[in-house]
Order: structure tokens, then sequence, then C-alpha cells
């Protein structure tokens, strides 16, 4: 790989200003000043630093952000998108969202720059389990969860059987954690709805392996090695 172009990705300017800085001495590789932008290097074995910092390099970035309301998934968009809540990190321009949760919506949001993983972590195919925590209005009774949990039909599909806990009730509302291994449109709230029991707040909790856990809202952290390849395994990218 091109040294200006592995410095680039890496986050240290344009191409046109990592070369300045090769050219001017400021970078080591394995010890030594390289002042040739196209030096090939090899990420992965070569020590490379620039003004004495070492230069950490990733082929892709796999992180998982806990996504407040207010914030459209999308790359681009005239309101608000959750790109904004990335921007701090080198080359946040080439990560992109795996799936999406509604404006409205909160939680558990993978981003990567891996195209293949995402497109199996959403594609229908893998069944991946997607867990969200629900408040609904009004009082759920255990007997109006039977048609969410054998399959119920919607206006356009019929969604497959979801697991579905219900963790509190009261006369005003109810909270539920439900799982679903599809991903169509508003489609927990269009089982809810169905039922008689309107989402009032959804919030996204585990998407296969990864759990949201503590991670505060509107914060992104990377996922780790074993996250990653538990994540591969779960959709045959890794044994």
């Amino acid at each position: 790989m091109r040294l200006d172009r592995l410095l680039a990705e890496a986050g240290f300017g344009s191409r046109s200003e990592v070369k300045k800085l090769i050219r001017k001495g400021a970078v080591k590789v394995k010890g030594e000043v390289v002042k040739d932008p196209s030096f090939k290097v090899d990420p992965e074995r070569d020590e490379i630093t620039v003004n004495g910092e070492l230069v950490s390099y990733e082929k892709d970035y796999y992180l998982i952000l806990n996504k407040p309301s207010g914030y459209i998934t999308s790359t681009k968009d005239r309101e608000l998108t959750v790109m904004e809540l990335v921007s701090d990190l080198p080359r946040f321009q080439r990560l992109f969202p795996v799936g999406r949760l509604d404006k409205d919506a909160e939680g558990l949001l993978l981003m990567t720059t891996d195209g293949e993983l995402a497109h199996r972590l959403t594609h229908p195919k893998w069944k991946v389990p997607k867990t969200y925590l629900v408040e609904v209005e009004g009082e759920v009774k255990e007997e109006e969860l039977e048609p969410l949990r054998k399959g119920i039909k919607l206006k356009d599909f019929t969604a497959k059987p979801a697991e579905v806990e219900l963790l509190e009730k009261g006369k005003e509302s109810s909270k539920l954690l439900i799982t679903i291994k599809e991903g169509k449109y508003h489609q927990v709230k269009r089982m809810f709805a169905a039922i008689g029991h309107p989402v009032k707040y959804l919030k996204r909790v585990k998407f296969g392996s990864i759990e949201l856990g503590e991670l505060p809202r509107g914060e992104y952290r990377h996922l780790t090695k074993e996250e990653v390849k538990r994540l591969k395994r779960e959709v045959k990218l890794e044994p």
C-alpha cells in the first residue's frame, strides 16, 4: 500500500496534505525517515509514525452507536443524520449505518465500512435477531401477545413469529421486549398497532449478539475484535 494513501485513510489529512508531511521528513517507517509518498508499506507489519505519533490503521471500522431520537439513519439528508455523531472519527465519511432506526427511535445502531457484513446482517436470509424495548399505550394482557408470537398478518405481509416478553403493565402504558428476525418498514410499530397498542417509545437494545449495554445516548464505541468475529460467524463470513 502506498504510504500517502495509508496516512490519508488513517486521518492525517488529504492525499496532498500527507504528501507534504512525508516530503518534510515528518514520517518514519520502521524507525527510518521516508520522504517518498509512493513508498510501499504493509500497514499490518510496519511501524509507522508521523511526528512521533504511531499510526493506527484499520482496514474496516465497526462501531456501535447509541442513537438518540431526532436523528435520521442516513449518510445524507436535509435534517440531522447519525453521521453528525461520528464526525470526529477519521474517515467517518466512509461509514454507513447497518439497517435503520426511525427518526423518533433510539438505541443500538451498528455502523461500518464493511459492505459485505452489513449486507448479510440486514438480509432476510440470515435471520439476524433484533431486540427492542418498547412502551405501548394501554394495559397489555398476555393473551393479546399471542398473535405476535404466532406471526401476525399486516397489510402487506405476515410477520414471522416474534419473541415477546411483558415487563411492566399499567392502565396508561406497558413495557415489553420484542425480538424479530426481519426488518420491514415500521415493523414493530405496525405489529403493536395491529393488536391495539400503539408504540409510544422504541429503543433497540440488541442486534445479533451485540448488546447496547451502558453506552451513553449519543455516544459510540468500536466493537472489539471478538464482537466482530461473533457477528461474522452469525452470517457465515467466518467459520
